[in-house]
C-alpha cells in the first residue's frame, strides 16, 4: 500500500531544476479535501492515488481518484453505495477503508440499523471489475468476529505473506468503548485464527470523554510494525497512539506489541489544527511518506462532535527519528505542505527557528518545518508552521523571524536551483544575495567561491 514513486517534487512544487520555467505543477495545499473524515489515502499499482473517508451526512460510500494528492482537492467523487431506506446498515456509515486483493476491490465499513444507528458493525463490499469507480459493488456480508458487539475502523495489510485484519470492536467484560484487535484474514468476512487484543485503552489521554482505541492504521518501516490508532472523544481531544512490533516478531502475540506511553500526535494551538486522527499513510509522487488525518480549524464544537462536519482530510510529510521510529511532528496547519531545508554542507542539520531566531541546527521536527508560501512575480516567503503570519526577513544582511505582511519585500525570495547541486534549492534575496548559513548562523549575502554555493544550498525533505 506504501509502494510507488513518481515525478519529483518540493514543497509541492515542480523539480528545483524545472522551478523557474513557466508551468508548475499545482501546490499541495491543506485541507486537501474538506468535510471528508477518517480519510484512507492509497497509491495503487495503477499509477492512482484513491481516497475514500465519512461523510457528514454518514449515509453513502465514496471513492476519489487522483494522479497526485494535490488532485484531490478537484478530484470528482464517485458514490459506490447507498445505504437502505430501512433495516440493516439503513444507520451510520462511517470510515470506509479502500483494498486491493484477491484480485478484486473491497471496501470495508461501519454501519448501523435503521431502528438502532449506533447498533454499529463491519461490512465488506466487493467491485466485480479493476475499475473501483465504474464496476458494480456488491454487498459481501458482515465481518464474523468472537463478538457480536460494537465493531468499527477496520483495515488490512500483508506481512511475510500472511493478510492481517485489524479493526475496533467493543469486548464483553472489558469497560471500554473499543480495543483494538488482529487476526489473519481466511477470506475477506472470516478470520482464519481467533484474534489477538493489541491494546485497551487505560492511559489518561486514551480515555478522555470515552475509552478509545480505534481507527488502526498500519505501517511497515525500519524492520518494525507499527500500527497508529486514535484515542479518546472525537473533539479537540482526538490524539494519535503508536504501537510497535519488531518485524520478525510473531504479531500474533500480545508480548510483542508495545504501546507508546504518550500519544504521539495532538492538538496545536499553535497552529490551528484540532482533533487530528483516523490517520492512514500513503507516499508522495515522490516516494516519501506521508501521513494522511482528519482535523479541524477550530477547537470549540456545539454539540455533539460526531455530527459537526467539517473534519478535513490533511496530509503532511512523515519523518523518522534516528531509532527509526516515526515522527509525526504537529499537525502542520492550513495552506503549503511544508519542508525541511538541510544545507548540502551540514547533512543532518536543518534550518531552524525558535522565536526571531534562525540558525541551521538540530532541534523538535516541527522548529525545523518552514513552508514555501506563493508571493508575486514566483517569489516565494518561508513561513515557520508554529508561527502563521511570520516569515523569514532580511534586515541588514541578518536572516531572522518576522511578522510578514503581504508584499513584505524583506520577506521574499526567489527560488532557484541549488547553486551547488541541482537536486537542492537556493533562495535569492531581493538586494541578490543568497540565504546563507556561517558556523550555524543564517545570513544573506553573496555565494561567489564553492564553500558559499555549498552553504546556500538546500536539500529539501
Amino acid at each position: 500500500m506504501l509502494a510507488g514513486a513518481g515525478a519529483l517534487t518540493v514543497g509541492g512544487y515542480a523539480s528545483i531544476a524545472e522551478a523557474s520555467s513557466a508551468t508548475e505543477a499545482a501546490p499541495l495545499i491543506n485541507p486537501v479535501v474538506r468535510q471528508r473524515a477518517d480519510a484512507q489515502v492509497f497509491k495503487h499499482t495503477d499509477g492512482y492515488y484513491y481516497l475514500t473517508g465519512s461523510v457528514p451526512e454518514y449515509d453513502r460510500l465514496i471513492i476519489r481518484r487522483s494522479r497526485s494528492l494535490a488532485g484531490f482537492t478537484t478530484a470528482d467523487e464517485t458514490v459506490i453505495w447507498r445505504r437502505p431506506t430501512q433495516g440493516k446498515l439503513g444507520g451510520y456509515i462511517w470510515a470506509p477503508e479502500l483494498h486491493w486483493f484477491d484480485d478484486a476491490w473491497h471496501m470495508y465499513f461501519a454501519a448501523g440499523d435503521k431502528d438502532q444507528p449506533f447498533r454499529i458493525r463491519t461490512y465488506a463490499l466487493r467491485c466485480d471489475g479493476p475499475d473501483a469507480l465504474t464496476g458494480k459493488w456488491s454487498l459481501l456480508g458482515k465481518v464474523e468476529t468472537p463478538w457480536d458487539t460494537f465493531t468499527l475502523d477496520s483495515t488490512s495489510f500483508v506481512h511475510k505473506g500472511v493478510r492481517y485484519f485489524c479493526w475496533a470492536q467493543k469486548e464483553p467484560g472489558i469497560d471500554t468503548n473499543s480495543n483494538l484487535y488482529l487476526a489473519p484474514l481466511a477470506t475477506p468476512t472470516t478470520l482464519a485464527k481467533p484474534p489477538v487484543r493489541l491494546t485497551v485503552p487505560t492511559l489518561d489521554w486514551e480515555i478522555r470523554g470515552f475509552k478509545v482505541a480505534e481507527a488502526a492504521a498500519p505501517l511497515i518501516r525500519n524492520g518494525k510494525v507499527f500500527i497508529a490508532y486514535s484515542a479518546s472523544a472525537t473533539d479537540d481531544r482526538y490524539c494519535l497512539g503508536l504501537l510497535t512490533a519488531d518485524a520478525e516478531a510473531d504479531l500474533m502475540s500480545q508480548a510483542s506489541w508495545s504501546k507508546s506511553p504518550v500519544p504521539v500526535f495532538v492538538s496545536s494551538e499553535e497552529t490551528r489544527v484540532w482533533g487530528p486522527g483516523h490517520n492512514s499513510f500513503t507516499v508522495d509522487e515522490q516516494g516519501r511518506d506521508v501521513l494522511v488525518f482528519h482535523g479541524r480549524d477550530y477547537k470549540a464544537i456545539k454539540g455533539d462532535p460526531l455530527f459537526d462536519p467539517n473534519r478535513h482530510t490533511r496530509v503532511q510529510r512523515l519523518y523518522y527519528k534516528p531509532d527509526g521510529t516515526p515522527d509525526f511532528g504537529v499537525p502542520a496547519g492550513a495552506g503549503e505542505i511544508p519542508d525541511r531545508f538541510s544545507p548540502l554542507d551540514r547533512p543532518g542539520a536543518f534550518l531552524r527557528y525558535e522565536g526571531a531566531g534562525l540558525s541551521v541546527g538540530d532541534g523538535p521536527l516541527a522548529t525545523t518545518q518552514l513552508r514555501q508560501k506563493a508571493g508575486p512575480a514566483g517569489q516565494v516567503t518561508l513561513e515557520p508552521i508554529l508561527q502563521p503570519g511570520h516569515a523569514v526577513r532580511v534586515v541588514g544582511g541578518k536572516a531572522t523571524i518576522g511578522e510578514a505582511k503581504p508584499g513584505d519585500k524583506a520577506a521574499l525570495f526567489k527560488r532557484v536551483k541549488g547553486l551547488a547541486d541541482a537536486k537542492g534549492v537556493s533562495f535569492q534575496a531581493l538586494d541578490g544575495g543568497y540565504l546563507l548559513h556561517r558556523d550555524g548562523a543564517v545570513v544573506v549575502g553573496p555565494a561567489k567561491d564553492a564553500k558559499a554555493r555549498a552553504a546556500a544550498t538546500f536539500l529539501v525533505s
